[in-house]
């Protein structure tokens, strides 16, 4: 089921700009804005290089309020957006972690015998196209080696030059960061001066000097090896001994899951015939609707068994007509719990099946209960209708007593 967890995260994008600007320029005056809004728990902050992200955790309230909560939430980080934040930023991201977005509704991996490039291109295009499905939230890849431009220092080479490394990666450094010059006010605007690093070409960085003891100037060239090479991967993944490429899905809120890793399953049947010729293939390798299917196969033997159960108990005491009847009994009662299930909103999850599962075994046993008081008063001449309505009255009070009970004994879970 849709549950939400009353947590946000927020997430502000500043490409090129260190730890400490993004501290200073989007995490400080966001957390001061976050800090005007009630009901917070308390607030996280991580600042990296040209990313800050804010994990805000509200304290438990109903939804109603949570609602307004969010949204005085979204107010203020706006407000302070649009006054304080550079101007060149990307809008913060604000997102509710919910049971949709917060576990993966189905995992793909891309599997095969390919290089690195291939494998990683071949990924990047497949994340596109399944984020673009409909229903679908966001798509994760895990494995996934970006490529980076690569500087290996001769060791050597710098001592006997009298450069050091960090001397070395302090001068790279500066000519690839996107530096901060202050604001500049002309007449009535106020513009943000920004000078940016240059573009991360090899040889143009191959070319580039660096200043040694004597003040002149020492190519790196002469210095290091410069050249596009792949991040060392923070995570290695083998599906079935092969290397691999992990995409998990997320789903967006009040989207069937079943339908969802069905239109999954269809793409990655279309998209595995084009595959073939490169040796790679997709894989369904995990899926939210496992245990919703084993749930529902679950409710349906139990289901089946229980219909014959009453129907050959009623059938051998009470006869064919009766056992009949309270057999069809128990189908309406359970095709009218699933109409207002649908009609109220709530979806078809492992927790409504659950609860079924359970009412089934009350079902029958309460079914039995009032068909044989009926059957006894009718026995001793008293008509159909009056024998209904008065074993009715008879039996009630049990049968509901026994139904509270088991309620009860629920009730905080619903309550959660």
């Amino acid at each position: 089921p849709e549950i939400n967890f009353n947590w946000v995260n927020i997430n502000t994008a500043l490409p090129g700009a260190s730890s400490a600007d993004v501290e200073k320029r989007i995490t400080s005056p966001l957390e001061d804005a976050i800090a005007s809004v009630q009901d917070i728990r308390f607030v996280s902050s991580t600042s990296r290089e040209g990313v800050s992200n804010i994990l805000v955790r509200f304290r438990d309230m109903d939804a109603r309020l949570f609602d307004k909560r969010i949204s005085d939430l979204r107010r203020e980080i706006q407000n302070r957006a649009s006054a304080e934040l550079p101007s060149d930023i990307d809008d913060p991201v604000i997102l509710e972690i919910t049971t949709s977005n917060g576990f993966p509704t189905a995992i793909v991996a891309l599997v095969g015998q390919a290089d690195d490039e291939t494998l990683r291109h071949t990924a990047f295009s497949l994340r596109k196209d399944l984020e673009r499905l409909a229903g679908v939230d966001q798509v994760l890849a895990m494995g996934l080696d970006e490529p980076e431009l690569q500087v290996d220092f001769d060791p050597l080479a710098l001592a006997a030059r009298g450069v050091g490394a960090g001397q070395l990666a302090d001068a790279i450094g500066g000519w690839y960061r996107d530096i901060f010059a202050g604001r500049l006010r002309l007449e009535q605007s106020e513009w943000l001066v920004r000078a940016p690093g240059q573009s991360p070409d090899p040889g143009y960085l191959a070319g580039l000097n660096v200043a040694g003891p004597q003040a002149q100037l020492i190519p790196i060239e002469q210095l290091a090896n410069v050249g596009w090479g792949r991040e060392r991967a923070s995570q290695k993944v083998l599906f079935e001994g092969e290397p691999a490429i992990l995409m998990s899905i997320t789903k967006k809120s009040a989207v069937n899951t079943l339908e969802l890793v069905e239109r999954v399953d269809e793409f990655l049947q279309r998209r595995n015939e084009v595959l073939a010729e490169t040796g790679l293939r997709l894989v369904l390798a995990d899926d939210q609707t496992i245990p919703t299917r084993d749930a529902i196969s679950i409710m349906q033997s139990n289901a089946l068994i229980g219909l014959l159960l009453v129907f050959a108990v009623c059938w051998l005491f009470l006869g064919t007509g009766i056992a009949a009847l309270v057999a069809s009994g128990v189908v309406f009662s359970i095709a009218a719990t699933f109409l207002v299930l649908d009609v109220t909103g709530n979806t078809l999850n492992t927790s409504v099946l659950l609860g079924v599962v359970i009412v089934l075994g009350m079902l029958v046993d309460d079914a039995v209960v009032v068909v044989e008081d009926i059957y006894y008063r009718m026995e001793r001449g008293t008509g159909p209708v009056k024998a209904a309505l008065a074993a009715m009255h008879s039996v009630a009070a049990p049968v509901v007593a026994s139904v509270a009970t088991t309620i009860s004994a629920f009730l905080p879970l619903m309550l959660l």
